[in-house]
């Protein structure tokens, strides 16, 4: 144990939203110099307690703060913990779409500088050095509207770490690896083990408890809004971790298929082409789910957003339900009314309206059933809504609640519900559980079969070799835009996966277009 006071001490911490109770006299420790991980099922309350420590909630009476070893007034104003050496980078990451890249990694700053000019070449300057140091390549000058998930991710994380003073504060990261590919996030840790070998500290919030336990020095878990348990990551065996996260032994994993001989093909993709996507040519199978994956840019992450009209298509042919469709002139209004849903990665910014109650978002695909003359039928669309959240289990069950207010697999659970209680013919999934526990996660995988057997094809496309095992029936590996190896049945372990990316051959463009089947 370090001599030095406590970065963080926390006691007695709750907070109530209405009849729900978030955080009920929870507690948590971060020692100085150390990497402390803060595990928990979604709605067990870690968001809304690094919120508290943000100064973005008023916590209950009787919550005590200590930082590096001062007692600090509760509750924190805006700006306190900043002035506290405190840093963060929430699930939302904090970024100005419309902005670039060096304006969102220096906004702080140059909100609070005299003066009435800015040298943008000397913020261009300083922004590529803080990449440089940090191994991360990204212009300055891009659009942050413009980057993927990835490279958002990576820009907030470093804005944080370049407000830091050296060797000093805390940098709290909720679910910072969601939308990292693997190379990230062992970019991201060396990041984190740096600061922790200089004497910051860092406190990490997350669903993956095998980056937690390979990470963390110390991991807190938190169960419906209570502390239960802190132990030593080096200590800690992964099971005992997810007893104290669910409160038991999970259930039973969701079986999947073996064998997709003799099934009826419910619809095909003909020679789709669309950056950086090559003439693909495949087969969806009714009763299996069908998975894509590779290393990122290979093209398998853009394959749903081409089929969706999200990302504009070059060529290529849908089938579906008996009906062809220009995939070229695909627009995401056009792909609903022919039956394909998609549920993106990043679903607050792709797939919400995150200020809205959580029953006009999974009500939003059918929204003119409610419509009454002048106005919607308010009450027969919240009835709808609640006995939606019901049936999919989404918790808490108010429909009036705004959907930013439920935790992330709460909110993916919702969005599941909005597209799975119509039975999509075509179901489109990209990373459907990032930043959902491991409780949530066998929820979803088993929505997921349920739509399968209900009828719909179901496309998923994912980096997590893990998920692919768990609910998919065949998995294509992509490389340079295209296909280069197929996994089915038995073959489709995480092994074999992880296996077949590494072997995949470099991207020939004279290579013929390649039908999976």
């Amino acid at each position: 144990m370090s001599a030095a006071p406590a970065a963080l001490v926390a006691r007695h911490v709750s907070k109530r939203f209405g009849s729900v109770t978030a955080l009920d006299d929870a507690s948590l420790t971060v020692l100085a110099a150390e990497v402390h991980g803060l595990a928990g099922e979604n709605g067990s309350g870690k968001s809304t307690l690094i919120r508290i420590l943000a100064g973005y909630h008023a916590p209950g009476p009787g919550g005590e703060l200590e930082v590096s070893g001062r007692p600090v007034r509760l509750p924190l104003r805006p700006g306190d913990s900043r002035a506290l050496g405190l840093r963060f980078v929430h699930q939302d990451l904090g970024l100005i779409p419309s902005l670039s890249v060096v304006e969102n990694l220096r906004i702080t700053d140059l909100a609070v500088r005299r003066g009435w000019r800015i040298s943008w070449a000397q913020e261009r300057r300083r922004a590529r050095e803080t990449f440089a140091r940090f191994g991360v390549e990204l212009d300055p000058g891009a659009r942050v509207a413009d980057l993927r998930p990835a490279e958002r991710a990576l820009l907030a994380i470093l804005r944080a770490v370049d407000a830091m003073r050296p060797g000093q504060g805390l940098l709290v990261l909720d679910e910072p690896t969601a939308f990292l590919p693997k190379a990230d996030v062992e970019k991201l840790f060396a990041l984190v083990r740096g600061l922790r070998a200089a004497g910051a500290s860092v406190l990490l919030v997350s669903h993956d408890l095998d980056e937690v336990e390979k990470i963390a020095d110390h991991v807190t878990v938190l169960r419906d809004g209570r502390t239960v348990g802190t132990v030593a990551a080096t200590e800690a065996r992964r099971g005992q971790v997810v007893q104290l996260v669910v409160g038991g032994r999970l259930g039973a994993p969701v079986a999947r298929r073996r064998s997709h001989t003799g099934e009826k093909i419910v619809a095909s993709i003909e020679q789709l082409s669309g950056e950086p996507v090559h003439d693909l040519s495949l087969d969806l199978v009714g009763g299996q789910v069908l998975g894509l994956t590779g290393l990122i840019g290979s093209g398998f992450e853009e394959v749903p957003y081409l089929l969706f009209g999200a990302r504009r298509a070059r060529d290529g042919r849908l089938t579906l339900a008996a009906r062809s469709y220009d995939l070229a002139g695909m627009t995401p209004d056009r792909a609903l009314r022919a039956g394909v849903a998609l549920l993106p990665a990043d679903r607050l910014r792709d797939g919400c309206v995150g200020s809205l109650p959580v029953a006009d978002n999974v009500t939003l695909p059918v929204l003119d059933r409610y419509a009454a003359r002048l106005h919607l039928d308010r009450g027969r669309l919240l009835s709808d809504a609640a006995a939606l959240l019901t049936a999919f289990d989404v918790r808490p069950g108010d429909p009036r609640l705004p959907y930013r207010a439920l935790s992330g697999g709460n909110q993916q659970k919702a969005l599941l519900a909005k597209w799975l209680h119509s039975r999509p013919p075509l179901l489109l999934l990209d990373e459907p559980t990032h930043g959902v526990d491991v409780g949530a996660r066998q929820q979803i995988f088993a929505l997921i079969r349920r739509a399968v057997e209900d009828g719909s094809a179901v496309l998923c496309s994912s980096s997590d070799y893990e998920q692919l095992e768990a609910i998919c029936d065949r998995v294509l590996v992509f490389s340079g835009g295209r296909i280069v190896h197929e996994l089915a049945g038995e073959e489709v372990t995480k092994e074999r996966i992880a296996e077949s990316n590494a072997v995949s051959p470099p991207r020939d463009r004279g290579s013929r277009p390649t039908r999976a089947s």
